[in-house]
């Protein structure tokens, strides 16, 4: 609490000068708005490199958000504020020196720390004001916004007087000398001792993404936030191209939408004090998908036939009225950032600052990937109104998902008679959750349990053979890529087959982690949905040649969705079955799931020879031999199938409230010495079975190019996955030990006949013994998971005997769980080490032996740690 009798001149001094040096920091933010437009023609850059370079500091801003207000709340705003602009002042010293590209975005991402200001000046000026007064104190702080205006209103005079480099380099020193200033002359905080003593975790701060409410918050903040950062980028670019303005004059109309945009805040709070902050927001969303549906209309010229011949006229939204729409449309977008904000203290209390943070966080990553993507629209689309097309479908998203929560939210306050501020959209209903799930018990098994376990199965596997889909798409995407016009080097492309399977391992970790933290109806719902996002964009994307490398790098990474899906799918199925018939559930799931990757392999390489999606996917891409493909369909075909995948796990899976648990509860694991023997085991089978699986297309097409291998590719995966499948019931039989111990002797066989064939120069003989090999490592998938459970029901009462035999049970399935969770994350890097470790054997002696070679001792490692283990006559844990 602030002292009652804290003088008011010590608030207000606090307020001025937080909000001036959040005024400076904005204004720095933003300044490649016009910088870059100088930096594009010295350096030739396309749409596509100027969007990113402009929205490479909104990432570095966005993402600090989270992590400065957790420095804020140990060391205090007044440090962490100066520090903050004094590094902010070296980054845009450095980035006035860069004459290459890449050197213009490693000093941008630096530059856009000063972004993350915004989180540190909330906990800074708020800590001065009473709860009563800080709406207002923070409406204030965040008129800084007006930052950009200046930089608007400004920097062009600058560019034409000192050159970009000069004006950066003025910049770099005014905001290093306000970051001294702030230093001699703010005030340290009255609470900064107090949270000192009681920092916030981590842990505490990552609480609130396990509701869905606030990523509503964080949709709308991603608009009126994130549309308001990106647009305050793009206009000069967009004015001087679209109505021939002179640099001087565009900077000056944008300012024209970034000043209401900024200062109206304050009126936005008042309003959402007055009359709730919901109707503002209804006002806000509104105004904003009718401004930005007649902003997105591009100039037409209509031709109709009359009685009396034809009649011609055009349409399009000139200056005079460009101008009033984007004020008004700035003037709304500011009333909705003070509302968003309005709505967190009334929702979460006790937690301001650490949903702040995180709405804040994601509406600053809009700015980052709305510009972006504006530049890569129009690249590929060819329309400049494109970027207001696309802020017009994200508002309109926005307003039909708010009026739906709320909806609901006066349905169950009716039907209750009660009033309630949580709007529960996310509230997993009563009918969804299974709070007597006793799967052990036979007779509960049967009446009930069997059927309830087969439904979540049989959804589980349809969105776990999409996620595989769409994490694998770019294994054959890569090799059709030279053929329209995409100049990559080998190795460049054996990098894009690769990251899908770095990011989606890395992912993995994580996600092993979410079911009992999220639930699993409610968790492979979001899951799958976040599918869209790669599938929609790289689309786009690989319909035009000129597309950075950068973004196609960054498209691969995100395909790594789809292989994140894979630890928390089998996770949430291994809580619904029995012990002796998760072998066959599990298998089953990963099995057919696994029949992602074959699926794609098959069905992508005849979808791109077809123009039947051309209306709503775009035209072709003429290859080298003139052969029309549709490339883009490759990711498109996926779309409407998530869509419905996504539904039917919404509406038709169910949370086990058992199943529940933190990630202190699961982390036991990482103290079980099995649990790491079973990463590298799990690693030479599944490892094996996925990075074949994104390797062997581009591999025989360097290989043997003379074969159309793609033709052939989808056979392996498919092998794979259905021996995976139908194999679990075999480790059951004969334990999961002794099938993995030969396992690993057939994928020594296989990977030698390889070599034989690769010398012999056969084809035949090379796909043969792949074939061999996802054969083997498939059975290996599903007899190295049946391991697992029975390693920790004879480990744990060994580990902890003092428990009830009850708390015993409970235990084995958590930590069951998270290690197959964990294991599978950590061997799906396989997806990136083998097709990397193809690619540079190639680079290295031209053809794949060395890498061959190093599978074989892999392999010989794997089959030590079975035998000494597992499966000797004195092993530890016989299986």
């Amino acid at each position: 609490m602030v002292a009652e009798g804290m003088a008011r001149a010590e608030q207000r001094r606090a307020l001025v000068f937080s909000t001036f040096a959040f005024t400076l920091c904005f204004a720095v933010w933003t300044m490649l708005s016009i910088l870059g437009l100088q930096i594009k023609d010295e350096l030739n850059l396309t749409d596509t490199q100027l969007g990113l370079l402009m929205a490479t500091p909104v990432l570095t801003g966005s993402i600090s958000r989270l992590f400065l207000g957790y420095l804020t709340d140990r060391f205090g705003g007044r440090k962490v504020f100066s520090l903050l602009m004094l590094l902010t002042g070296v980054f845009v010293f450095l980035l006035s020196l860069a004459n290459t590209y890449w050197l213009l975005l490693l000093g941008a991402l630096g530059v856009g720390l000063a972004g993350g200001s915004f989180i540190v000046g909330v906990a800074y000026t708020s800590a001065w004001y009473p709860p009563e007064k800080q709406g207002t104190a923070l409406g204030i702080f965040g008129a800084g916004n007006v930052g950009s205006a200046i930089t608007s209103l400004c920097a062009p005079s600058l560019l034409l007087a000192l050159g970009w480099t000069g004006t950066a380099q003025l910049y770099a020193v005014v905001i290093a000398a306000s970051g001294i200033f702030f230093l001699l002359f703010a005030r340290t905080d009255p609470l900064s001792q107090q949270r000192a003593a009681n920092p916030v975790s981590l842990k505490e701060q990552f609480a609130p993404l396990g509701e869905l409410r606030v990523w509503r918050f964080s949709l709308y903040y991603f608009f009126v936030f994130g549309g308001f950062v990106a647009l305050a980028l793009w206009l000069p670019h967009y004015l001087v191209e679209v109505y021939g303005l002179s640099i001087t004059v565009a900077g000056v109309v944008a300012a024209l939408y970034t000043i209401p945009a900024s200062l109206f805040r304050i009126l936005g709070g008042w309003l959402s004090d007055r009359y709730g902050a919901r109707k503002v927001m209804y006002w806000t969303l509104v105004v904003s998908v009718l401004c930005c549906f007649l902003l997105s209309y591009p100039p037409t010229d209509y031709v109709i036939d009359g009685v009396n011949g034809k009649l011609r006229f055009s349409m399009a939204m000139g200056l005079i009225g460009f101008i009033p729409l984007t004020m008004v449309l700035g003037f709304f977008m500011s009333l909705g950032k003070a509302a968003v904000f309005k709505h967190i203290p009334a929702y979460y209390p006790n937690n301001v600052g650490t949903v702040g943070g995180l709405v804040g966080m994601v509406g600053g990553l809009g700015g980052f990937l709305l510009p972006l993507t504006f530049g890569m629209l129009n690249d590929v689309i060819g329309i400049w109104q494109s970027s207001f097309m696309l802020l017009f479908l994200v508002s309109a998203f926005a307003l039909l998902w708010m009026h739906y929560s709320i909806l609901r939210a006066n349905r169950i306050e009716l039907g209750e008679d009660i009033q309630s501020r949580d709007l529960p959209e996310l509230s997993t209903p009563k009918a969804f959750v299974l709070d007597d799930w006793r799967p052990e018990e036979p007779a509960f098994w049967e009446e009930q349990g069997k059927r309830i376990a087969q439904r979540n199965l049989w959804i589980s596997i349809p969105c776990l053979i999409l996620a595989f889909s769409v994490w694998m798409v770019w294994s054959v995407v890569v090799a059709k890529l030279p053929s329209v016009g995409f100049d990559y080097s080998p190795n460049q492309l054996f990098w894009l087959a690769a990251l899908p399977g770095l990011s989606g391992a890395t992912l993995r970790i994580f996600y092993s982690f979410m079911v009992p933290i999220f639930g699993g109806r409610r968790w492979t719902a979001l899951s799958t949905a976040s599918l869209l996002l790669p599938a929609l964009w790289i689309g786009v994307a690989v319909q035009n040649p000129n597309t950075s490398y950068l973004v196609m790098l960054i498209l691969a990474l995100l395909c790594g969705f789809g292989g994140g899906n894979f630890a928390s799918s089998m996770a949430n199925i291994s809580f619904f079955y029995p012990k002796h018939e998760k072998g066959k559930a599990m298998g089953l799931n990963a099995g057919l799931g696994n029949l992602g990757v074959s699926l794609m392999q098959f069905v992508v390489p005849l979808i791109i020879t077809t123009g039947v999606f051309s209306f709503v996917a775009g035209g072709p891409q003429i290859t080298a031999s003139n052969d029309a493909i549709w490339l883009q369909n490759a990711a498109f075909v996926w779309v409407p199938f998530i869509v419905l995948a996504t539904i039917a796990a919404w509406f038709g899976m169910n949370d086990i409230a058992s199943a529940q648990s933190s990630f202190k509860d699961q982390a036991t694991i990482f103290q079980r010495k099995h649990n790491w023997l079973m990463c590298v085991l799990y690693t030479g089978t599944f490892g094996s079975f996925i990075g074949f699986s994104a390797g062997f297309p581009l591999l025989s097409a360097n290989l043997f190019p003379e074969v159309d291998a793609l033709k052939y590719a989808f056979l392996g995966p498919l092998v794979g996955a259905l021996s995976r499948a139908f194999s679990g019931g075999v480790a059951d039989r004969f334990g999961g030990g002794k099938v993995t111990l030969w396992v690993f002797i057939g994928m020594i066989v296989g990977v030698s006949g390889t070599l034989f064939f690769l010398q012999k120069e056969s084809f035949q003989g090379f796909f043969f013994m792949f074939l061999w090999l996802f054969f083997v490592s498939g059975v290996g998938n599903s007899s190295t998971f049946q391991m697992i459970p029975t390693i920790f029901s004879t480990s744990i009462p060994r580990i902890m005997p003092s428990l009830p035999q009850d708390q015993q049970r409970i235990q084995i399935e958590r930590e069951s769980a998270a290690t197959v969770g964990f294991t599978s994350a950590i061997a799906a890097y396989g997806a990136f080490f083998i097709p990397k470790a193809f690619g540079t054997s190639l680079s290295l002696s031209g053809n794949a032996n060395v890498a061959l070679y190093g599978f074989i001792l892999f392999y010989v490692l794997c089959l030590g740690i079975t035998w000494f283990y597992y499966t000797r006559k004195k092993a530890e844990i016989p299986c």
